[in-house]
């Protein structure tokens, strides 16, 4: 064979889309006593995206999770990374310049530049690289040591499972005999035991019939059992675990801390929600509630059932510690969907950037629905890639299950069937499905199959109302609420362009769950994922693996229900019509951030590159964790109080007079416009049922009311003040000043005696 010139070598080490690079023989001879000889590219095993190059690796067995793949370490080794770092502290730079007030966006876009230029330059040198796709497999169908002669390479997918095409054909019949029962039974948009159970039933048949066991394994049930008897229990504590549970702690905490006041007052959206949990209690158990244009159910029921377990009444603290709970949910399976793509370390990276954002704690904080999205979007991609690379039956009865639960949850969450056709489209357009292209067609059918066991009472609810089902959807997507105000395409692709630099620049203007005119991102993870997006790009041009380019475009797809906002394109974007997106980019940022933890350990000496490395590492994640908490914890919380009526001090004030006696008849609110909302009044004041409104037009009718009154009036108001001292001249004027501007109100008590 011709021996390659020093062009030919050049050029293969320059050229990014040349997968096969030539190297230099090393010299035998010139040995020195260096961990890698300072002239020779060395090959190492190791598993893609492990922390076993990380002072803090789970335990000397992390690498059986993956099979291990050849890392190249390059000759320049021993030189400190300049390029990485430099690239690092100029993107940061860049980004810091784009946080409000942002006033200098060509010294933005010139300092990204130049450090993508750099990480470019790295890239080439394979000084930078994203962690290579994680690749699972199945020990009971090969060995490790058959793994380990034949490792797999970037473009290739986990062992493929061959499905056994068996199931349970009488199972089966009842499942869906009961399935076409509960169908006709969910009638009036109505739940009712009868239907429940049966439903329930139904799914669990559904799944009983299809579900794979594996004879080799002992059920779930049994291995408790199993546990109970055991004569000594054996707790075995690793590193890894150890920091795992840290890490948990510090997402529970950024979840709960100050829940009670973060945010501190309920808007008008929160009575809809409290009357229609009002209405769970009282049994009104609705399918589709529709109030307020019309809502999924899950939430209320959960929030009543929030309400029950830790005795928080209906109050604005239940919504809040309910919707916190569900996005608590999400973090699990951000962590396992970053296991299944990039391995432990990258989960972990993304565990922290996305339990510590800004952008998932204010949208799960707020009481509404907004973390439905996001919790359900997480295990339902989380299956279907796991089922798609392992061919498993069981991920894609899983992730069946939960696209049916997201259904039911928040009205986004209907783009996430889009996202999983997506992914089945761009599976079996690529090489890694030779071979398996029916079989992955059948598999998703039962995807689909029990998304609709789930969808059935909603699907019900659907046929019989459609148009009320589909009115807010439409509202925003077409102009029968409010004309389009530009051609339909022209808005799309404004609207566009706006939610994809949103994570840069701008989140939208909605205070009651962002902060106005920031970018969603903090200034480190907001770095990373660009890194990570524009290199998972190039990965893909390189490698054309199907799973680098479903992670690049589900981004755009799951941020479409904001993007489709074409009536009212002021909506676009917003963090809570995003929230699933948010997925898919922590992962990519943790993608990014294990690329340059890799990059940065190339100074020379085990210790002194792992100790460098997981110092930047750990100062990025400190970084990025402080100013979360304080765009949480200060920013929004403040902001949140000065836009929001303080409707908590006027229940305050109620409830006082009817402790003291009083009938909770005798209080009253005067409406004023822009002001509070007088059902929160009655909420706040625990009589969620009561709307504590007189308008002024009916003072007159008050006199008929015997006993003492209460009469609560906005400072501005100074018509109703003359009204009121008309009607009552005998009367006791209280004056509640609030600290904060605007928010004084007047209390006119009136006695009964004092009363003409």
């Amino acid at each position: 064979m011709k021996e390659p010139s020093i062009l030919d070598y050049l050029k293969s080490r320059l050229n990014p889309w040349q997968k096969e690079k030539i190297q230099i023989p090393w010299n035998a001879s010139a040995t020195v006593e260096e961990p890698f000889p300072p002239n020779q590219p060395q090959q190492i095993q190791d598993s893609p995206g492990e922390p076993d190059l990380l002072d803090i690796s789970p335990s000397s067995n992390a690498a059986e999770d993956a099979i291990p793949v050849t890392r190249t370490i390059p000759a320049t080794a021993a030189q400190f990374p300049w390029k990485v770092f430099l690239a690092l502290g100029l993107a940061l730079l860049a980004q810091r310049t784009l946080e409000p007030p942002a006033d200098s966006f060509v010294l933005a876009f010139s300092l990204y530049f130049f450090a993508l230029v750099l990480l470019v330059w790295a890239y080439m040198l394979n000084e930078f690289s994203l962690p290579d796709l994680h690749y699972p497999h199945d020990s009971a169908r090969s060995s490790r040591a058959d793994i380990v002669q034949k490792p797999q390479l970037a473009d290739e997918d986990a062992p493929i499972q061959k499905d056994p095409l068996t199931y349970r054909r009488k199972t089966l019949i009842y499942a869906m005999l009961l399935a076409l029962s509960a169908f006709i039974l969910l009638n009036n948009n109505l739940f009712t035991s009868i239907n429940v159970t049966i439903w329930l039933a139904a799914m669990g048949l559904f799944v009983r019939g299809l579900w794979l066991s594996d004879p080799g394994k002992p059920a779930f049930f049994t291995k408790v059992v199993d546990f109970f008897k055991r004569d000594k229990w054996q707790l075995s504590i690793t590193r890894w675990g150890v920091l795992l549970f840290a890490v948990a702690a510090l997402v529970i905490f950024f979840r709960f801390y100050r829940l009670d006041g973060v945010p501190g007052e309920p808007f008008s959206d929160h009575a809809e929600k409290l009357l229609d949990v009002f209405d769970v209690t009282q049994g009104q158990t609705h399918i589709f509630f529709p109030r307020n244009t019309g809502r999924e159910f899950i939430q209320f029921y959960w929030t009543a059932l929030v309400s029950i377990l830790f005795n928080t009444g209906l109050t604005f603290f239940s919504l809040k510690l309910g919707t916190a709970l569900i996005g608590l949910f999400t973090m699990p399976y951000i962590y396992l969907l970053g296991k299944e793509i990039g391995g432990k370390r990258v989960a972990m990276f993304a565990l922290i950037l996305a339990g510590t954002s800004y952008w998932l704690n204010t949208i799960s904080r707020i009481g509404l629905r907004f973390p439905l999205y996001p919790a359900f979007a997480a295990p339902t991609l989380y299956y279907l890639i796991r089922g798609l690379r392992r061919q498993n039956r069981n991920d894609f009865i899983l992730s069946g299950l939960f696209l049916g639960l997201g259904l039911n949850g928040y009205s986004p969450f209907r783009f996430v069937p889009f996202v999983a056709l997506l992914g089945l489209a761009l599976y079996l357009l690529h090489k890694q499905s030779v071979g398996n292209r029916k079989q992955t067609m059948m598999l998703f059918s039962i995807l689909v199959l029990a998304s609709f066991m789930v969808f059935i009472p909603l699907m019900r609810y659907i046929i019989q109302n459609q148009e009320s089902f589909s009115y807010r959807t439409m509202t925003r997507l077409t102009g029968i609420e409010q004309p389009l105000k530009d051609p339909a395409w022209q808005i799309f692709i404004s609207n566009t362009f706006n939610a994809m630099t949103m994570f840069y620049y701008d989140n939208g203007e909605t205070w009651v769950h962002s902060i106005p005119h920031r970018p969603a991102l903090d200034v480190v993870s907001a770095v990373l994922f660009l890194i990570g997006y524009l290199f998972l790009l190039a990965r893909y041009l390189r490698n054309r693996h199907w799973l680098d380019l479903f992670l690049i475009l589900s981004v755009p797809t799951l941020l479409m229900p904001s993007i489709l906002s074409l009536a009212f394109p002021s909506e676009n974007p917003s963090l809570n019509r995003t929230g699933a997106a948010a997925v898919i980019v922590f992962i990519i940022a943790a993608m990014a951030l294990d690329g340059i933890y890799t990059g940065l350990q190339s100074i020379q000496g085990a210790a002194r590159k792992r100790g460098f490395a997981a110092g930047v590492v750990i100062l990025l994640l400190l970084v990025s964790s402080l100013q979360n908490y304080n765009l949480v914890f200060n920013t929004f919380a403040s902001q949140f109080l000065d836009k929001a009526w303080n409707t908590s001090d006027i229940g305050k004030v109620i409830r006082s007079f009817v402790d003291a006696g009083n009938s909770p008849d005798n209080a009253f609110v005067v409406p004023y416009p822009y002001w509070v909302d007088t059902r929160l009044v009655g909420i706040q004041a625990g009589y969620p049922s009561k709307d504590y409104a007189v308008s002024r037009d009916d003072l007159p009718k008050t006199l008929a009311t015997p006993g003492n009154k209460l009469f609560i009036v906005k400072e501005e108001d100074v018509d109703t003040l003359a009204a009121l001292r008309k009607l009552y001249p005998f009367v006791q004027v209280g004056h509640f000043t609030s600290p904060l501007e605007g928010k004084n109100f007047w209390i006119y008590s009136i006695p009964d005696n004092a009363q003409r």
